[in-house]
């Protein structure tokens, strides 16, 4: 697995769109085929594949197409790696806003 923690935001997105496209061709399917399952144009898979800014929504439907939308579970949950992150974890989840520190203002 490639370490990205130390990456441009750029490259991320560069790693990500190779990763789809390899994944997209490896299931022998074109990005025609992509789009009509996805529900999609062929011009955003193509977009996508290529870095360019495509919703968030569109990147879902393409990778529940390519029997990829698992790997989204873990996408930012929680990290309580102790009781105090639990609890802080549960007061947040009451709140609606985060209060100003007093430097913001």
């Amino acid at each position: 697995m490639l370490d990205l923690s130390f990456s441009k935001p750029n490259e991320i997105v560069k790693q990500l769109c190779q990763r789809l496209r390899t994944e997209r061709l490896a299931q022998q399917l074109t990005q025609a085929e992509v789009a009509a399952r996805a529900g999609l144009g062929t011009n955003t898979v193509s977009n996508l594949e290529a870095g360019r800014n495509v919703g968030f929504e569109n990147l879902v439907r393409i990778a529940m197409v390519l029997g990829r939308s698992k790997e989204f579970e873990g996408l930012f949950l929680p990290k309580l790696d102790s009781l105090e992150d639990v609890r802080r974890y549960e007061q947040s989840a009451r709140r609606q806003r985060i209060k100003r520190k007093s430097s913001d203002v």
